[in-house]
């Protein structure tokens, strides 16, 4: 299993970095007695990335324990006076203290986001360094963002194994003295400009410019200059327009046609010295919600989303290697639909980079924490933020979950600080990120929201289409109707004509261990469960109403059989039976427009010689 060949932050790359994945020494603290290194008595190995929950990390422990300790050497790399050696975690659960030298450097509470810290001025002067983790993760703590995380000693119901300490990568890379921190991107249509917001960190200098050079293929879109200003650089950079069939066009980015635009940033100072160099990517997308319709780019279109909860057999909410994320996009893809709703997990950032890079929507949620307390609130505000600004410049993604299913706020309706709290929170993302629609707590008790998200099991394809068929139905659908058992929306919150999606439906369950099955329904053969998703999805996507749906779910997790997919991501009946449910059949006209749209799209990269990336070669569309 590879975690070693990718760098970790796609969107701020640089061509030197080390890996510090693989063997570490390792010890489970059951109480959390422990309170430096020096107490821990070291007694095996682990292999980091994967959580000491899952077989991959050689522990496979699944008992209750309160924190587990980590520890490596390395080697580092010589650095010049003033130059910096960062040490990066993608995620560690939940809380991570960590020590180099037996020296304290930093911690962080969040196990969902990811932390850094300088630690050059901890090496000592020569020979192998070391590296202590703590990770403290009380299994019964409800009060803390846990996802599927279960509370009981064995997954139940909808619930999963629990996953604590280091689960993604750990790396490090050594800066200049002064450096480019972070880079933003917010895409401006119809203006064809790109908003960039840039940090410059370390030991700030006079005279520092910042070169910006936007291309896709060998067609320079944009390369300008501009000052560092108290640290930073926030600029519009026009892009220009090649004046050939507006060909800007066909710079838009979306399922079909996922173009990025590359970007190479270098920091000169004064002298015409290059102090930095990092790259990274944009694209241009518009995102706007019309009447009762998604709009992308101008254009209304359905969303035919399916729920992932990001989880493999063997490596738990680890992916397996990065081949495996890109595999996970391509046979979302395959099996006709165009985005994910990423259910209670912030996934991986290269599970984002291959959606940006293949195509594919991603609605991104919070996972939740269980019980409404004052504590609760900060820790969630906090890594909801957290995850906010690590994913705002992915184009994949097109809409923020905060809450789900009013878990965490289980007295919604009663509770006024509850739904205080929840529009705190829809209030508090659309001042971080205006430009994405914001689904306040999906699946019903809407109190601010820009989507209502309905969740609706019922295995009958003429009830739901009964419920769901027309605008007539509104009325009754809001005032009587009760999916789930609960209201849709709260009073004083009626609906206001926002788009209206099916965000969690469906769920047959079908597995060959029928002892093991769990699901809302049941089927019994492949052939059943290929009349039964295909009956229902016919029903779902004819339904007018509905700006889109999402199929419960991508993939078999644990004890829930319930997936389009093994847990393996062997598909259950053939992919082009799924696609064909899906989407269902194409017309003639439907198959001239793709037809013509391919010609163009093949001119355009032959007149700019843009490289279709080999990945997405032989995805279905």
């Amino acid at each position: 299993m590879a975690h070693l060949d990718y760098y970790p932050r796609p969107q701020l790359e640089r061509r030197e970095w080390t890996s510090l994945n693989g063997e570490w020494d390792f010890a489970l603290d059951p109480e959390a007695v422990w309170t430096s290194p020096q107490d821990v008595q070291w007694d095996r190995t682990i292999t980091v990335p994967f959580a000491p929950e899952t077989c991959a990390s050689g522990v496979g422990e699944n008992g209750f324990y309160h924190a587990c300790w980590y520890r490596r050497t390395f080697e580092p790399p010589a650095l010049q006076p003033g130059e910096r050696l960062m040490l990066h975690f993608g995620a560690v659960d939940y809380a991570a203290t960590v020590w180099v030298n037996d020296a304290l450097v930093t911690w962080h509470e969040g196990g969902h986001t990811p932390f850094s810290a300088d630690i050059a001025g901890y090496l000592t002067s020569r020979g192998p360094q070391t590296i202590v983790v703590r990770a403290e993760d009380d299994p019964h703590d409800l009060a803390k963002p846990r996802g599927k995380q279960d509370w009981m000693l064995q997954p139940h119901s909808i619930w999963y194994p629990r996953t604590t300490g280091i689960w993604q990568t750990v790396w490090m890379e050594r800066l200049p003295a002064t450096a480019i921190e972070s880079v933003r991107w917010r895409p401006d249509l119809p203006n064809w400009q790109i908003g960039l917001e840039a940090q410059i960190g370390g030991r700030q200098r006079n005279g520092l410019r910042l070169q910006v050079k936007l291309s896709v293929g060998d067609m320079v879109l944009a390369d300008d200059t501009y000052s560092v200003v108290a640290g930073e650089v926030s600029r519009q950079i026009a892009l220009s327009d090649p004046g050939i069939d507006d060909y800007r066009n066909e710079l838009l980015w979306s399922p079909r046609q996922p173009t990025l635009i590359r970007v190479q940033l270098r920091l000169w100072a004064g002298r015409g010295q290059l102090v930095d160099e990092a790259f990274s990517y944009t694209a241009l997308r518009q995102i706007a919600l019309q009447g009762h319709q998604f709009v992308l780019n101008g254009r209304p279109m359905q969303l035919r989303l399916v729920l992932d909860q990001g989880y493999w057999p063997d490596t738990g909410i680890t992916p397996p290697s990065d081949a495996a994320l890109r595999r996970d996009v391509e046979l979302t893809k395959a099996m006709g639909f165009n985005g994910v709703r990423k259910h209670q997990k912030i996934e991986d950032p290269r599970y984002l980079y291959w959606a940006d890079t293949l195509g594919l929507l991603v609605w991104e949620e919070m996972p939740s924490a269980y019980r409404f307390t004052k504590r609760s609130v900060e820790r969630l505000t906090a890594e909801w933020t957290e995850a906010l600004d690590r994913d705002f410049s992915h184009p994949c993604i097109v809409a923020w979950v905060p809450f789900n299913e009013s878990w965490g706020i289980p007295d919604l309706p009663e509770v006024k600080e509850q739904r205080h709290y929840v529009q705190s929170l829809y209030h508090l993302t659309k001042t971080m990120d205006p430009t994405r629609p914001v689904i306040g707590n999906d699946g019903w008790e809407s109190v601010a929201t820009d989507i209502i998200g309905i969740h609706d099991y019922d295995d009958d394809p003429a009830a739901i289409e009964e419920r769901y068929r027309s605008d007539e139905v509104l009325g009754r659908l809001f005032e009587r109707e009760r999916p789930g058992g609960r209201l849709l929306t709260l009073e004083g919150h009626a609906h206001a004509g926002q788009p209206i999606v099916l965000s969690e439906f469906g769920g047959i369950a079908f597995s060959a261990d029928q002892n093991r099955t769990w699901g809302y329904s049941r089927s019994q053969t492949p052939e059943e469960f290929s009349e039964q998703y295909t009956a229902l999805l016919s029903v779902v996507r004819s339904l007018n109403l509905l700006a889109g749906f999402c199929y419960t779910q991508f993939a078999d997790t644990y004890q829930e059989s319930n997936g389009l997919l093994y847990e393996d991501r062997t598909p259950k009946i053939p992919l082009d039976q799924i696609a064909l449910a899906t989407r269902g059949p194409r017309t003639a006209r439907q198959e001239q427009i793709d037809q013509e749209w391919e010609e163009r799209m093949q001119k355009f990269r032959q007149d700019f010689r843009v490289e279709l990336p080999e990945e997405q070669v032989d995805i279905i569309e």
